[in-house]
């Protein structure tokens, strides 16, 4: 593990207790926010001293930004395992929303700590860590929908750039309403008090939606009209 994040001694830990102290810092960070976490607290939890945890750790920001950027893998990883396979576009549509409902559930507290970066005090870094959260889903999702015009599976008059950011949008406010205390109450608004206890009535109308999205062109939904 390279990072100038953390100091020499945390890179020759064992793994074990590496991962207890991320796993911790995570916890912490996504449940209390970055300004009210205390590193004293989260040495505690992880079962270590507070001067080891500053032989690891210059400041608590560095101990969050590499909570962070462990947040940041694990969204890759969910991302990657779904859009890698040779499924049709629909099915890995099915799979990411399948894969939202399970990872949100889970673990909501890395979409809480995807909102923790709009506090970090340097601006340079906040730009940096949208652009890296983002570029994963952009890229990602941009490429699979190319090869899916490109073998005929949607629609050809399609611009990827902009469909890949109002698909990207829909799974944002999904996770979201899985997550969030306020989009949690606007699903129940939306979609009624017990929508949480039908994910696949979630995933059927969802992928209605995404068809008529992907086959339905400017002409059909006027002739529609």
């Amino acid at each position: 593990m390279e990072s100038k994040h953390c100091k020499p001694a945390f890179e020759r830990a064992e793994p074990d207790r590496r991962n207890k102290v991320l796993q911790t810092g995570i916890d912490e960070f996504s449940r209390l926010g970055f300004e009210n976490a205390n590193i004293n607290v989260i040495a505690k939890k992880a079962g270590i001293s507070i001067g080891l945890m500053y032989k690891y750790f210059e400041t608590k920001e560095d101990l969050f930004i590499l909570c962070l950027e462990e947040a940041i893998s694990e969204l890759h990883a969910v991302i990657e395992a779904v859009l890698q396979s040779d499924d049709k576009i629909l099915v890995r549509a099915e799979k990411l929303i399948r894969a939202i409902q399970q990872t949100s559930g889970r673990e909501s507290r890395y979409v809480k700590l995807y909102n923790e970066i709009t506090k970090m005090s340097d601006e340079k870094q906040v730009r940096y860590y949208a652009d890296r959260i983002e570029g994963i889903s952009y890229e990602a999702y941009a490429g699979f929908l190319k090869r899916a015009k490109e073998e005929g599976d949607i629609r050809s008059d399609m611009d990827e750039r902009m469909f890949a950011f109002f698909f990207d949008s829909l799974l944002m406010t999904l996770q979201f309403s899985y997550t969030c205390d306020y989009y949690r109450e606007r699903f129940k608004v939306y979609c009624g008090d017990d929508i949480f206890d039908n994910d696949e009535k979630v995933v059927t109308e969802l992928l209605k939606f995404l068809e008529s999205a992907f086959t339905f062109s400017h002409d059909d939904v006027k002739k529609l009209g």
